[in-house]
């Protein structure tokens, strides 16, 4: 009788066990393929690190790639809210995508964390924007550190060209009064599409107000097409990239063309370089060796990295959700979203957040370093020259 009791009370400990940890579903669409795709490619892959649960919340996830194009991104979104019942969007890559998903995650009351630049992304806070998180770097954020560093260097004028779309708009609308607040004039800028294929006419423009120094706003392989034409053109000042270029393939399609390139980067890049008293260097080097483990040697990426920062903030903040509501329903998407906005003090591989409700990326100064090319590879600047 005893073991038949127990034998019970095992098994409805079992079955309560089951219902407590029923799966959390995460979707993503991130740009595997197309112009963005050394962004989306990584993202992608990091996701698989995290298939089987979160912090000991069992998960399940569906990537989905939307091909660094808007209207697939947001065909993406709805797909993963609608037919697979989601609780939480992860993506995409790129700020133009990411901004036309809003409206879907708005619309359907879901939490949205996009691994993409543009504050415009979560700022000015609205009903639909009070869904949506973000782990990369706000623009101004990385903005500030590239024109102080120029400042430091005694740069006095700058030529701008960046993507003719929302990065762009972004960088050049706060990259400009950072300038102005420290006496550097901005004596040009230009604008160029993800997928040209040339762009000397808008370099020649640059080169002609002879500027001492060029910042391209671009991200991914594409960013590269502009140094690499300043370069052929015999363009021989500092040139400054933003931290959109942050990967292995920029150093590859740039080749020699991008030696002594200058940006400001997640501490991730150069993890191993930090100083041990950096509280991101453990998460750094954690997120580093558990990615090239399985893809090889210099694969891990700023990219990839913004995907583990993702899956860090609903580690901290599943465990929340779940105590309030049941996944799948949208009683548990809107406590997932409160729970991510209520994150403190979570350090991940870029930095350490803390959201609140005006704040849905959380970072501060730890977010960011200055970085060059040397040698074909990233290497940590000097912090007193990021001040």
């Amino acid at each position: 009788m005893r073991a038949l009791f127990l034998a019970a009370a095992l098994g409805a400990t079992a079955l309560a066990t089951a219902a407590t940890a029923q799966s959390v579903k995460i979707g993503m669409t991130v740009s595997s393929t197309g112009p963005a795709a050394s962004l989306g490619i990584p993202e992608a892959n990091t996701a698989k690190l995290f298939s089987k649960d979160i912090g000991g919340v069992p998960v399940e996830v569906v990537v989905l790639d939307d091909g660094s194009d808007s209207t697939k991104g947001v065909a993406n979104t709805r797909k993963l809210l609608t037919d697979d019942k989601v609780d939480v969007v992860i993506g995409s890559s790129t700020t133009p995508v990411s901004l036309a998903m809003i409206e879907v995650a708005g619309e359907m009351k879901a939490p949205m964390i996009t691994l993409a630049a543009s504050a415009a992304i979560i700022s000015p806070m609205d009903d639909k924007r009070r869904w949506v998180f973000k782990t990369p770097q706000n623009d101004r954020l990385m903005a500030d550190a590239v024109v102080d560093y120029m400042a430091a260097q005694n740069v006095k004028t700058v030529a701008f060209i960046g993507f003719n779309d929302a990065y762009g708009d972004g960088w050049l609308n706060v990259v400009t009064p950072a300038l102005a607040a420290k006496n550097i004039q901005l004596v040009g800028s230009e604008r160029y599409s993800r997928t040209d294929t040339s762009v000397t006419g808008p370099v020649l423009k640059l080169m002609a107000a002879k500027p001492e120094a060029v910042l391209i706003a671009g991200s991914g392989t594409p960013a590269a097409l502009p140094q690499k034409t300043l370069k052929e053109r015999g363009y021989a000042g500092k040139v400054y990239q933003t931290h959109g270029v942050a990967n292995a393939d920029f150093l590859r399609v740039g080749g020699k063309d991008v030696e002594g390139t200058i940006l400001p980067a997640g501490p991730v890049l150069v993890a191993s370089q930090l100083p041990d008293t950096n509280p991101v260097k453990k998460a750094g080097l954690e997120y580093t060796q558990r990615y090239e483990a399985v893809h090889g040697a210099n694969s891990a990426s700023t990219f990839g990295a913004h995907s583990n920062d993702a899956f860090a903030l609903l580690q901290a903040a599943l465990p929340v959700a779940i105590k309030s509501a049941k996944p799948g329903t949208p009683e548990f998407r809107a406590a997932l979203r409160d729970a991510l906005e209520g994150v403190k003090n979570v350090v991940y591989s870029q930095g350490v957040a803390t959201m609140s409700a005006e704040d849905h990326v959380g970072q501060d100064k730890r977010a960011r370093v200055m970085v060059t090319v040397e040698n074909g590879a990233w290497k940590l600047l000097p912090e007193a020259a990021t001040q």
